[in-house]
């Protein structure tokens, strides 16, 4: 008995430890040396350029910056850090056409943001949209949107 729950704990163990490193395969981070605010316009100007509105912008480290006073946090986890959410409306019908549950998708967000222990880097990252075991319908609009958005996340560091 004791050897059964020893290898039910080390087998719960490694898969526990194996949902982090899966769960990062769907981030992308690119970097640059640069200034925040000209990265961030660059991001603006992708998403605009291609015809599409942004729906909603969060300014992340302003609220963790904000809140974290209220729960003793004094970590700064980020200089400045801001989630920039739009929608492509060919892109997304053609996703949720494929398979409504694929909603969960939209809206599509790139993130930008710089870190304290090197504020003149800037980030730009996005999460890569997967579902591995989706219709080839969604796979290629899957496909379709994760260009796009490495498209963005690059116009966005030149």
């Amino acid at each position: 008995m004791k050897h059964g729950l020893a290898t039910l704990t080390l087998l719960l163990g490694l898969l526990l430890g194996a949902v982090p490193a899966a769960a990062a395969d769907d981030l992308v981070v690119k970097s640059k040396k640069a200034k925040f605010d000209d990265v961030r316009e660059n991001v603006v100007m992708a998403i605009e350029n291609r015809g599409m509105k942004i729906d909603h912008q969060s300014y992340i480290a302003d609220m963790l910056e904000r809140t974290g006073k209220d729960i003793g946090a004094t970590r700064k986890v980020y200089v400045r850090g801001d989630q920039i959410q739009f929608c492509k409306a060919d892109l997304s019908r053609a996703m949720m056409e494929a398979d409504p549950r694929n909603i969960v998708y939209c809206p599509f967000s790139v993130s930008v943001y710089t870190l304290p222990r090197d504020p003149d880097t800037v980030y730009v990252a996005y999460r890569r949209p997967q579902a591995p075991s989706g219709s080839p319908a969604t796979r290629k609009a899957l496909l379709a949107i994760e260009k796009m958005l490495d498209e963005i996340a690059r116009e966005g560091l030149e």
